[in-house]
């Protein structure tokens, strides 16, 4: 198990820094404070290949690993968290789930311009009264002749007015009261289907969010993904690619909350002296390090069980919860650190504590993964093997 970056994983690491600087800092603050996202930074996420990252060339995608999906979170998310949000939900929900579970004419269908960006992919699993308690969806599938006719809703569904197709999670109307569920890509240009945004949030303003309605939307049995019953695990399946996405772009927050608080810190005095000499200052910079750290460590065990094949369930888990844990106290120290200005806007802090709230709640909540994580320990909870894997990572691959 070796976790030193090689050459290459550090030209991704600069591409993801470079264009968070030049394509995504610029106007947040605007657009956080106006609570406008911009369609334009997907197809420009799309031209510098971002979007193609972990996806094989066999279908338009770079080759890189695992590993390197990772560090264009963290990268991207150092920026601002709407920009990682994409590639939690087009990448990791959308692109991978479909790598692991679609068939091959359905990979060569839909990845190539996935991995281009000449489409946008989205998710739809969480319901009004369905959040952690997934298994208790609405949304119906009723098998009709070649096809299926979906009805029902989605909400908190990022991109949901800019993705040109949904990977959708449903239950099986045939299924009656016993839980069978099933797994379909859903274009937004079907008759029956809409969106509309969600505002009002309380962080990534910068991003769009909103509902998906399923008005009698007739899909094709070629949008089956996996078979009748399989929905379950891949819902579950694409939520640990969702989760090594947020786990990773969780550091890019502690690293944000570092370099405005190394800057802020050593500028500010109080009576003469800077606050960064202050030693409770310092104890927030040190578990701020610490967070980074140990951050890292975590979402790259997660990227090599990835590339060699291991299933990660727990570990990613585990990622989650603490690195998004750590985000939040990082924020929360960076707006103590910052004092009055750290409550406005005039610096980013204050960005980056909203921002953080979020992901304890998404992709399971804190108090979710912390079961997980006692489950496992217990003898409660183990991991079956999956039916379908993601594509083990290595040279030859590529």
């Amino acid at each position: 198990m070796d976790f030193a970056l090689t050459s290459e994983h550090e030209l991704i690491r600069e591409m993801a820094y470079k264009f968070g600087r030049q394509e995504v800092l610029p106007g947040i603050q605007e657009r956080d404070r106006e609570a406008k996202s911009d369609r334009k930074m997907l197809d420009k996420m799309g031209e510098a290949g971002i979007l193609s990252v972990s996806i094989p060339q066999q279908y338009g995608g770079s080759g890189t690993d695992y590993i390197s999906l990772g560090l264009v979170c963290e990268e991207l998310e150092r920026a601002d968290t709407s920009a990682r949000v994409v590639m939690s939900v087009h990448s990791g929900l959308h692109s991978l789930t479909l790598l692991q579970w679609g068939t091959e004419e359905q990979k060569r269908r839909w990845l190539p311009k996935l991995a281009s960006g000449e489409r946008i992919g989205a998710f739809g699993l969480t319901e009004p009264n369905a959040g952690s308690d997934a298994v208790n969806i609405k949304t119906t599938a009723r098998k009709d002749g070649d096809s299926y006719v979906l009805n029902g809703e989605k909400t908190w569904i990022s991109l949901a007015d800019y993705a040109d197709q949904f990977l959708v999670v449903t239950r099986l109307a045939s299924a009656g009261d016993r839980a069978n569920y099933a797994a379909f890509i859903v274009d937004r240009n079907l008759p029956g289907f809409h969106s509309k945004p969600i505002h009002g949030k309380l962080g990534v303003r910068a991003g769009n969010t909103g509902q998906i309605f399923f008005d009698d939307v007739r899909v094709g049995a070629d949008c089956l993904i996996g078979d009748e019953g399989d929905g379950f695990k891949i819902a579950m399946s694409a939520l640990d690619h969702g989760r090594y996405t947020v786990a990773s772009g969780a550091v890019g927050i502690v690293v944000a909350c570092l370099d405005a608080c190394d800057a802020y810190a050593t500028q500010r005095k109080v009576q003469g002296e800077e606050i960064g000499k202050k030693q409770l200052v310092q104890q927030m910079i040190a578990n701020m390090v610490a967070g980074r750290d140990i951050g890292r460590l975590l979402y790259y065990q997660v990227g090599w069980m990835k590339n060699v094949g291991l299933r990660h369930t727990r570990e990613v888990s585990m990622a989650k919860w603490q690195n998004c844990a750590n985000a939040f106290k990082a924020a929360n120290d960076a707006v103590e650190i910052h004092g009055a200005y750290g409550y406005c806007d005039e610096f980013p802090v204050e960005r980056y504590l909203r921002n953080s709230r979020g992901a304890i709640i998404y992709e399971g909540t804190h108090e979710i993964h912390t079961l997980v994580q006692a489950e496992y320990e217990l003898g409660y909870r183990a991991d079956k093997p999956l039916k379908r894997t993601l594509p083990i990572w290595n040279d030859s691959s590529r």
